[in-house]
């Protein structure tokens, strides 16, 4: 029987899959570049395919090593769970947790249960990470998060979910807006080409064009924000009107603006926040706690 690869082997092809040179790759393992290259060429000896290719204009895997690089991250991130399961053994909450946020998230629901993780759990070290939905996922798989905190509907494959709460979209505009004058908003009377919306890759603009019904998937925003207080400044400026997650609306973000907001004649189009976790990972019974903490916030704040 052949001698199976090493972590540390599959730890530098991975880090030559991520960044596509050798010498960076070195630098991200702390190891000299004739190291890791000796280390790559063994890999590829003990398992009989060539992984990388190399020429003078850069270095791309093959094929295989496409594929061995996507099951290394799977089995690297599995033997941190490991580790990290015999490391955090006994006290819930302890120790350092990472999550993932998206940013339509984190400023809205997080103040609230962070001093209170802080109170009753102070052997905690959270460490937050904002970034959109679809990186996120990929750390959480990586084995680079403990959790995520993201709003569905999202493809969450392979992932434990545990829905939290169902977060309702209000409809905003300026207070001069024929709408605004509305005790409540019919979606069929929203105009799709007025929405302002987020930029390609937040999952929000999927949710609010969804919201939209058939026509919003048909019709393309003419205005796109790169932040939900841009998306503000512009609604404000009378260049459209837009939909705002009402846990948004219940952190006071339109606060000091001229923006009224409306609610949507039932059913009210929603989004689902939920956190995600590996189903492998050692800090499951941690992400329960913190969904716990995560609903009881929101209770109280309604």
């Amino acid at each position: 029987m052949s001698a199976l690869p090493s972590l540390r082997q599959l730890g530098y092809l991975v880090e030559v899959a991520d960044r596509l040179n050798f010498r960076a790759a070195a630098e991200a393992s702390f190891v000299t570049q004739s190291t890791l290259s000796a280390g790559i060429k063994e890999l590829e000896s003990s398992l009989g395919v060539e992984l990388v290719e190399r020429d003078p204009r850069g270095v791309r895997l093959t094929p295989a090593g496409e594929e061995v690089a996507r099951r290394a991250r799977s089995v690297l991130a599995a033997v941190k769970d490991m580790v990290d399961s015999a490391r955090d053994a006994g006290a819930p909450l302890g120790g350092i947790f990472r999550l993932g946020v998206i940013p339509t998230v984190a400023p809205f629901l997080l103040s609230g249960v962070m001093s209170r993780i802080r109170d009753e759990y102070p052997d905690l070290k959270l460490y937050l990470r904002e970034d959109l939905t679809e990186r996120l996922l990929e750390k959480l798989r990586a084995g680079e998060l403990d959790a995520a905190l993201i709003a569905l509907p999202f493809e969450t494959a392979e992932l434990t979910v545990i829905e939290l709460f169902r977060d309702e979209f209000w409809f905003v505009a300026r207070q001069d807006d024929p709408h605004a004058k509305k005790k409540e908003m019919l979606v069929r009377d929203l105009e799709p080409g007025s929405v302002v919306l987020l930029e390609e890759g937040h999952c929000l603009r999927d949710h609010a064009i969804a919201a939209c019904g058939a026509r919003g998937a048909k019709s393309k925003a003419l205005l796109e924000a790169t932040s939900l207080t841009t998306l503000i400044q512009m609604v404000e400026g009378g260049l459209g009107v837009t939909l705002l997650p009402a846990i948004t609306l219940d952190a006071g973000i339109l606060k000091g603006t001229r923006l009224v907001s409306r609610p949507f004649s039932p059913p009210a189009p929603s989004r689902t926040l939920a956190l995600v976790a590996r189903r492998t990972s050692p800090r499951r019974r941690d992400a329960d706690l913190l969904a716990d903490f995560l609903i009881d916030q929101r209770r109280g704040s309604r």
